[in-house]
């Protein structure tokens, strides 16, 4: 029997509240441990398809792992899909980097003991072990975004999701996310402007214009696309 797909759009198309178009008719499929980067320019629906993804919008033309983007499925599909906005202070609330990485497991319910083990490895990942007790309103950048990938591996995500990754991130902060990410072995999706950055982790992407996949396929190829139409 062949595993579902990890994730699959099937003709997904979506109007923001004042009717203007966001994602028209877009069919992707993403197998399990892929890594594929959505590229395009502002406006062009990327953050919004990243949004179908844990439902926080919902459609059932989208499946997580055959599971459909419904409300009966949200709580299922949140703890297989973990999405990591673009500023990271969107993600992170609590009084401790510790805390953030805890509150998911800890709203699923899990033993004090497992909570903790989830912090410890979910930092050490990140390269943010003995960072648990500090504020994240002292941390750089790039460490304020390693800390938001944590609360998602916290809940132990098949699936990462990542707005503009690299956004307010210098040389050195984009290289050291890069090795980050690189390391992980579940199924990958990035919607970033950072071409040169998500080919050297991404050997596919996909190209949208205007919420409509116009290219899908092998990284070099379709960036030749998006170069051809500017």
């Amino acid at each position: 029997m062949i595993p579902p797909a990890a994730i699959s759009l099937d003709a997904l198309s979506y109007r923001y509240p004042d009717g203007t178009p966001a994602l028209d008719n877009v069919s992707l499929t993403v197998t399990a441990g892929e890594r594929i980067a959505l590229i395009g320019n502002n406006g062009a629906g990327k953050s919004t398809l990243l949004l179908h993804l844990n439902g926080i919008l919902q459609s059932p033309a989208v499946k997580i792992l055959g599971m459909p983007v419904e409300k009966a499925n949200l709580r299922a599909i949140r703890q297989k899909v973990g999405l990591v906005f673009q500023n990271p202070d969107d993600q992170l609330f609590c009084a401790s980097v510790e805390e953030d990485v805890a509150f998911g497991p800890a709203n699923l319910g899990l033993a004090p003991e497992e909570i903790q083990h989830r912090v410890n490895e979910s930092l050490a990942s990140v390269g943010l072990a003995g960072f648990g007790p500090r504020s994240a309103f002292h941390l750089s950048t790039g460490q304020k975004k390693r800390a938001a990938i944590a609360t998602v591996l916290a809940m132990q995500a098949e699936i990462l999701v990542l707005d503009e990754p690299t956004s307010n991130l210098d040389l050195r902060g984009r290289r050291e996310l890069c090795d980050l990410l690189d390391a992980y072995t579940g199924t990958l999706v990035i919607a970033t402007h950072d071409f040169e950055w998500a080919s050297r982790l991404c050997p596919r992407m996909a190209l949208l214009e205007r919420g409509t996949l116009l290219a899908d396929g092998l990284s070099g190829a379709v960036m030749d696309q998006f170069t051809a139409l500017r």
